[in-house]
């Protein structure tokens, strides 16, 4: 009997909801045409495709002609198509309800699009958690793609990873297929002869024996030096044309391996994801130690046979890594339990439609890509949540003032809502606002990012121009190397201590600063009254929302500076689109710095936005502003991204001091 493996070759198509229009035709320029052009010349080369819904939407309305040829090879069976969750969400951080939402929007996408409904699902990220298995088997899936490592950390030898196994959960069953981690990181790295020689060295004598990989689409062509590698030098066709040429690979379709073999048997997999999501999900302390215990192994040379059991952290650890993600993730948690009580009368598609959005997994963590520290992408959650919560207020208002633990830290936030704002005090040290929504504009004014340590950091602090270098033939992987997309210097790496909200406040006196610390804040006639102190000096905050105007008061006695500061999230950040405006005249724009004395006065205009903040305050005082800045890497390099406006207000006191301040957010007249 000759010796023959099958190839199961797949891939994922994906690009976040809100991503910036010139990034998406640039992808498709260089990623998804010259790869659907390329393939669609081999008929016989088979192959898997996911694509989340988001893309497929803006494929079919800016690329049909593309699209045309991804139907020709639908209709002539060359491509299989997975499903998942509709807008990429991580499966396993929604309800079971949201699951199945999800799940249907995309099988029933599929089935307009294409004529295909799936058999298979993609997870996002490879998020593997027992819980999940219910909503895809009840959806009408019988196999997901994990990654072989998902396998070795349940105690598998990889020598049983080339077929699928089987495992149940509260009585449903679904197949589950192992990643190849080898075929991850030769494709498309290594030259075309030695993939398909390796796939061949996979051959067996046993039937149904699989290769299988399922990976980025972007891998071939976004990633650096990949558009010139797969295409211009012909890796791709290379590539297909080895694999057609083969005596020993069958090149074959997922469902019909699925269907022509047996499971291998029963299996229970841990929490996991990919081995590199277990360090990223980490704290930078953490994150550390988990390297060392990783160089040791590699030292030690047994780094190949424990690395399963050299874990990092889940994929929920983002959500306490980052506070401004479980905040925006309990945020849509709470919306989507309003949504599921609406009398079944009063839920519309738009309503689902819109949550879905707002559940999509990139700006709730962080890894190689930029993830939650892209303005524009957590800007996309918001959009969403804010016209669904919006649109349920309509249906069924909510009090003006209301309480509740909503991110489970503890402390019972305090809403406070117009027709047009909602603004959210954290009872915490800071008694700072965390959320100050425009319903009208569709806007977070407190979406912004504190600097984190990041583990990665200490690359950049070396400024070192490869972590590793690269051997042999092929191309680098991104993984594998450092770039510096902006000039960092140290003081762009120092961690923040206090929050980055709005209305965090500061003492001075005898050169001395101290942060005021609020230990008491209730509710009081309809405002929050929030108590402090710094030093000997006490300090008294009162927050109130009326229409569309924030009003902040400040009580004090004593000698010294009272400064308070606000980081306002503006969607064009330091682009052109907005500038700083005083006494009518346009003074420079965001992302410059100013210091104006005995200024009442300030507004910000974002034209992109298409709104204004006018910041009037009822003494003049200093007014300092100047961006924030955040250091994050990508696939492209480091880089600093401007997070918000930063503005510092401080007044000179002597004895009693009173002070009011309103935050008007208006619409910008065209």
């Amino acid at each position: 009997m000759s010796r023959i493996i099958n190839l199961l070759f797949g891939v994922h198509a994906h690009q976040p909801v809100g991503n910036f229009p010139e990034v998406m035709e640039d992808a498709h320029q260089r990623c998804y045409k010259p790869f659907l052009e390329t393939v669609h010349r081999y008929p016989d080369f088979k192959f898997a495709l996911h694509s989340s819904g988001w893309l497929l939407e803006w494929l079919f309305t800016h690329h049909p002609d593309d699209m045309m040829l991804l139907r020709e090879m639908a209709a002539r069976g060359q491509v299989e198509f997975f499903g998942a969750g509709d807008m990429e969400p991580v499966l396993a951080v929604i309800p079971y309800r949201d699951r199945m939402s999800q799940l249907a929007a995309m099988s029933d996408r599929l089935e307009q699009y294409f004529g295909q409904r799936p058999e298979g699902a993609w997870l996002t990220e490879r998020v593997w958690e027992a819980t999940v298995v219910p909503a895809l088997a009840d959806s009408g899936i019988r196999y997901v793609m994990v990654d072989d490592y998902h396998f070795l950390c349940a105690g598998a030898e990889r020598a049983q990873l080339s077929g699928y196994h089987t495992t149940e959960e509260d009585g449903r069953r679904i197949d589950v297929y192992p990643i190849s981690e080898a075929l991850r990181y030769r494709l498309p790295f290594s030259p075309a002869g030695e993939a398909v020689a390796y796939i061949e060295s996979q051959a067996e004598e046993t039937t149904g024996a699989a290769a299988i990989y399922f990976d980025d689409i972007e891998k071939f062509g976004i990633w650096p030096e990949t558009y010139s590698w797969v295409y211009e030098r012909g890796w791709l066709k290379n590539f297909i044309e080895g694999v057609l040429a083969s005596p020993a690979i069958r090149s074959t379709h997922i469902r019909d391996h699925h269907n022509e073999t047996r499971t291998r048997g029963i299996v229970y997999l841990p929490t996991v994801s990919y081995s590199e999501m277990g360090e990223w999900t980490l704290p930078a302390p953490a994150a550390r130690r988990y390297a060392e215990l990783v160089h040791a192994a590699e030292h030690e040379g047994v780094l190949e046979r424990d690395r399963p059991f050299i874990r990092g952290g889940i994929w929920k650890n983002f959500l306490t890594r980052y506070p401004e993600a479980n905040w925006a993730h309990k945020r849509m948690l709470a919306l989507s339990a309003r949504l599921a009580a609406l009398p079944e009368d009063q839920v519309r598609q738009d309503l689902v439609e819109l949550l879905h959005e707002s559940q999509a997994n990139d700006a709730y963590w962080h890894g190689l890509f930029g993830g939650i520290y892209l303005p524009h992408l957590r800007r996309a959650l918001w959009h969403a949540m804010i016209q669904l919560e919006r649109r349920l207020d309509g249906l069924q208002p909510r009090p003006a003032l209301a309480t509740g633990d909503i991110d489970l830290d503890g402390r019972e936030e305090v809403f406070m809502s117009s027709l047009a704002l909602q603004a959210v005090v954290r009872p915490d040290k800071d008694a700072a606002l965390i959320e100050l929504s425009s319903y009208t504009l569709a806007q977070n004014f407190a979406d912004t990012l504190k600097r984190y340590e990041e583990n990665y950091h200490e690359k950049a602090r070396a400024g070192s121009l490869a972590a590793r270098e690269h051997e042999g033939e092929g191309i680098a992987s991104a993984h594998d190397v450092v770039r510096f997309k902006h000039e960092i210097v140290a003081a762009d790496l120092i961690p923040d201590i206090r929050t980055r909200g709005l209305f965090a406040e500061s003492w001075t006196d005898f050169g001395q600063k101290l942060p005021v610390e609020y230990a008491t804040t209730f509710i009081q006639g309809g405002a929050v009254l929030c108590m402090g102190q710094a030093g000997e000096t006490r300090v008294a905050k009162i927050y109130s929302v009326r229409d569309n105007v924030l009003s902040v008061a400040f009580k004090c006695n004593g000698s010294g500076r009272l400064s308070t500061r606000l980081n306002l999230a503006i969607p064009c950040c330091d682009g052109p689109a907005g500038c700083f405006v005083v006494k009518g005249a346009v003074a420079g724009g965001f992302g410059q710095y100013f210091v104006w004395d005995d200024l009442a006065d300030l507004t910000l205009e974002d034209h992109y936005l298409g709104g204004a903040i006018h910041l009037h305050a009822s003494l003049p005082g200093r007014i300092k502003a100047q961006p924030h800045f955040t250091v994050s890497q990508s696939e492209a390099g480091f880089e600093k991204i401007m997070q918000a406006v930063e503005l510092t207000l401080t007044w000179e006191v002597d004895g009693a001091f009173e002070v009011h301040l309103q935050l008007e957010v208006a619409q910008l007249k065209k």
